[in-house]
């Protein structure tokens, strides 16, 4: 099943759409805590429910199972906690939200996960696609876009 990541910030309206309209994607799943936020541009809940409607044809699902605590996040963007232990502990959350079994594998099938962050090396969709596809037997093919 191929399966993208991608982050907002760092991209124009049309690159990030080019984006996923190059890649065939079918739903972009919303992995962010606060996805109505100001500084979020043209990636606001509403907004980006429309423009993925009607420029990629693509459906809109936000997951808040998929995003780390309020305060996991705020510790990690305030420097209390380094990337490893985040890295851990939001592992731990996932394991004990039972996300391999509540999430259903269809919706990761040209499936998008949707964070804030420009690469995905220290943002936790790139965590959620790496558990996912390892609870569920490496059956995604993901691909990081930048």
């Amino acid at each position: 099943m191929k399966t993208c990541t991608i982050g907002f910030t760092r991209k124009s309206a049309e690159t990030f759409f080019a984006a996923l309209r190059g890649n065939d994607v079918a739903r972009v799943i919303d992995v962010r805590l606060n996805n109505v936020s100001q500084l979020a541009g043209f990636a606001k809940r509403d907004d980006l429910r429309y423009f993925l409607e009607t420029i990629c044809g693509a459906q809109y699902l936000h997951v808040p199972d998929l995003a780390p605590t309020p305060e996991m996040l705020k510790a990690y963007q305030g420097k209390a906690m380094p990337w490893e232990q985040f890295e851990d502990r939001f592992l731990d959350l996932m394991a004990q939200r039972h996300v391999e079994r509540v999430i259903d594998k269809s919706l990761l099938d040209h499936g998008c996960l949707l964070c804030s962050e420009h690469e995905p090396h220290h943002c936790h969709r790139r965590l959620v696609a790496d558990y996912l596809n390892e609870s569920w037997g490496s059956i995604l093919e993901v691909n990081h876009l930048y």
